[in-house]
């Protein structure tokens, strides 16, 4: 199977490589990809076709043609990239080659992610033990985002997942505003106000929403208001500066996972016992981060970043009411340097380091009959993490041809737990490791180059999946669990992009295209059980995968999008023992086993039509089908693929009169024919009456829309 991915993925290089006529290409969102930009993921100033690895941006229109609850409703058509809506908020299941794909089940995995780093502004929203909350995320507002697949932790440590960076719209000309209303099925409403200003040398920024929805299943309400605002100015004539203030208060009810029996007779229904316990997850958090660049000279420049992150969360989960205060403080530092050693030769050099630290007290008490506080004060706990690294990387730039780049991390990742009423339960531990990363890009033309990277990566266990559970008392034994370690990969990638324009009279504008081949071997990858319970980790697993993603525009007004993604995902060495409780010294053997989670095959089609002559106005459909795959280690539970179909029609700026103000608005239906199937999966699920309980059923027929008037000043 590597084989013949790997022959198909060069062959399909080579094929495109061949002679190609390029004429000018035009448009707004070509040139984006074409013209050197910041792409905050690489940390330097490269377009889209230069940087070495596999990387998608979306634009503004297209997060904002989204109803801007979860971020899965803009991540279709990414190839490598899964994402499921578990009960159709913002809690999502989010995967990219495999990494997240335990991100669900039950002990504090709603409304996380593992293993992908997600950036706002510049800023982590993933915390230093790897896991992210999507709390403060406003997709409405963004002004683009950066998707990439490609193993990310020589960048920023602790993420062999990739990165999602999320930046806020500061790329306007004139000071606008504009409001929106959004609706949908089952109670969906927001309200958005975003808008910008210029303030001399800089931009102001804001945006304040209210979202609430009733949800589909049976408790799975949800609400969240979410402030976002930020100045970015340039002082003097070398020297940028930025600050981003952020907040929420969020709260959304937890439905649980159904057996086969449930879902079959009715899937809105919910866990009686997640009802009874009112499970839920309140959060209210914010933080203030500030960014500044200064250039020294025209070879020289510093940079650094600082923020401040405080949290108030509340859990109901598990019979247990626990209150939690943390903050998570943190920043970086880098130096760059650009030199012309020879005659068309640049290098570009890069030093700094991450420093990022939580830590807070965990108020545990026991349920309440109505769902709260319960006296006595059952624990009170102090969890810490502390991720350090260090980083630098060089980049030979040989004229407009070649990039070729080689960079060294070092991350060290520490936690602390201790009790302060049961004072033996304390403990430390520390993961670190030395990543590698080099690169190489062949721009073939302007608008087609050809790369390969080799990469490593490291993957600490999250908090919750350090901290033992009581399957067998052992809770009172450790603090953290001594059975895991963090997970290192190595990650070797072969693609190829181009941006083909026709030009003329032809009836095809442009083509825009990546292709991607990736070969993946992980050890001590990490897996859970008893629906994220526990974990154990798997000695070597294997993930290969070739994923293909284009965008096709026709002079006509329309516009054709695919993303394709084939994969194998197989455990090589895993044997385990936690399958025969009560039988001691059995042995389970998983090796050639597929791996739990990841689906072999998953893929999006669209096409939109928008004619010049109908001014913003248009019409458009997707297909969206994600293949079958087990959800247990011993692939005896199957989760059968689906197909969604979608459809949606509006229009975009329309501006009666030529005047000031705009009107936009669109209307859409989601899974049209009303498709019944599961939209994520509990891992390694708990038997209840012998039969598994992991269904979490995707979202029936449903429509979403809004309507929004803008201004501009």
């Amino acid at each position: 199977m590597r084989q013949s991915l790997l022959f198909a993925a060069m062959c399909l290089v080579a094929f495109i490589g061949v002679d190609s006529a390029f004429a000018q290409v035009e448009g707004d969102s070509v040139s984006f990809l074409l013209d050197p930009v910041t792409i905050t993921g690489t940390r330097v100033s490269h377009s889209w076709i230069q940087v070495p690895l596999s990387l998608t941006i979306i634009g503004t229109k297209e997060l904002r043609r989204s109803k801007g609850s979860g971020i899965d409703e803009v991540l279709s058509f990414v190839p490598g990239v899964l994402a499921q809506s578990r009960s159709g908020n913002q809690d999502v299941r989010l995967i990219i080659r495999g990494f997240g794909a335990r991100g669900a089940g039950e002990r504090s995995n709603a409304g996380t992610t593992r293993g992908i780093r997600i950036l706002n502004n510049g800023f982590p929203e993933t915390e230093p033990d790897g896991r992210t909350s999507m709390d403060l995320l406003d997709i409405s507002a963004a002004g683009g985002m950066e998707v990439m697949r490609s193993n990310a932790s020589s960048l920023y440590g602790n993420a062999g997942g990739g990165i999602v960076s999320i930046t806020s719209n500061t790329s306007f000309e004139s000071p606008y505003a504009l409001y929106r209303q959004s609706f949908g099925s089952f109670g969906f409403h927001k309200e958005h106000l975003t808008g910008g200003s210029n303030l001399g040398a800089g931009k102001l920024y804001y945006s304040l929403g209210n979202t609430t929805s009733d949800g589909w299943r049976e408790h799975s309400r949800s609400s969240q208001a979410l402030f976002n605002a930020g100045i970015v100015a340039t002082l003097g004539e070398r020297t940028d500066l930025g600050v981003h203030l952020v907040g929420t208060s969020n709260i959304f009810r937890i439905p649980g996972a159904l057996t086969q029996a449930q879902y079959d007779a009715d899937p809105s229904m919910s866990d009686s016992i997640y009802i009874a316990r009112d499970e839920r997850r309140h959060n209210r958090l914010g933080r203030l981060g500030v960014s500044a660049e200064h250039r020294l000279d025209d070879h020289n420049a510093l940079s650094a970043t600082a923020f401040v992150q405080p949290k108030f969360l509340e859990r109901s989960e598990r019979g247990t009411f626990r209150n939690f205060t943390r903050y998570h403080v943190g920043g970086s530092a880098m130096y760059r340097n650009e030199a012309v050693p020879a005659e068309d030769v640049r290098n570009v050099f890069l030093a700094g380091l991450d420093e990022a630290y939580q830590d807070g007290a965990i108020l545990f008490y026991t349920l309440s009959p109505e769902a709260g506080i319960a006296l006595p004060l059952r624990d009170n706990k102090r969890e810490g993490a502390n991720n350090l690294g260090l980083f630098a990387q060089n980049e030979l730039l040989f004229g407009d041809s070649w990039i070729v780049l080689f960079g060294l991390r070092y991350d060290l990742v520490s936690y602390y737990s201790e009790s302060y009423i049961d004072l033996d339960l304390s403990d430390a531990k520390t993961f670190s490791r030395l990543i590698p990363r080099a690169g190489v890009t062949w721009r073939l033309s302007p608008t087609q180059s050809i790369y390969a990277s080799l990469g490593g990566g490291l993957e600490v266990p999250a908090g919750n999946e350090t901290d033992p559970t009581g399957v067998d008392g052992q809770d009172t034994v450790y603090a953290i669990n001594p059975l895991l370690d963090a997970m290192q990969s190595t990650t070797v990638e072969l693609g190829t992009k181009q941006v083909i324009g026709f030009g003329g009279d032809d009836a095809v504008a442009y083509l825009t295209y990546d292709v991607a081949a990736y070969w993946l071997r992980i050890t001590d990858d990490i897996v859970p059980y008893r629906n994220g319970r526990f974990y154990f980790t798997a000695g070597r697993t294997e993930r290969m995968g070739l994923e293909f993603g284009a965008e096709l525009n026709f002079t006509m007004g329309l516009t054709a999008q695919a993303a394709f993604t084939v994969s194998k995902n197989e455990y090589k060495e895993y044997t385990i023992d936690s399958v025969h409780y009560g039988n001691p010294g059995a042995v389970a053997d998983y090796s050639g086993n597929k791996v739990v989670g990841v689906p072999d095959v998953f893929y999006s089609v669209g096409l939109k039509y928008s004619p010049k002559a109908l001014h913003g106005s248009f019409v458009g459909t997707s297909l969206q089908t994600v293949g079958e795959y087990f959800a247990d280690d011993a692939n005896l539970i199957t989760v059968p693929s689906y197909t969604i179909v979608s459809a949606n029609i509006g229009f975009d700026r329309w501006a009666p009169g030529g005047g000031k103000f705009h009107l936009s608005a669109f209307v859409g239906v989601n899974n049209i024919a009303d498709a019944k199937y599961i939209g994520s999966a509990w891992l390694n699920p708990d038997y209840v009456n012998g039969q598994p309980v992991y269904i979490e059923p995707g979202l029936p027929r449903n429509v979403i829309g809004n309507i929004s008037v803008g201004m501009t000043l």
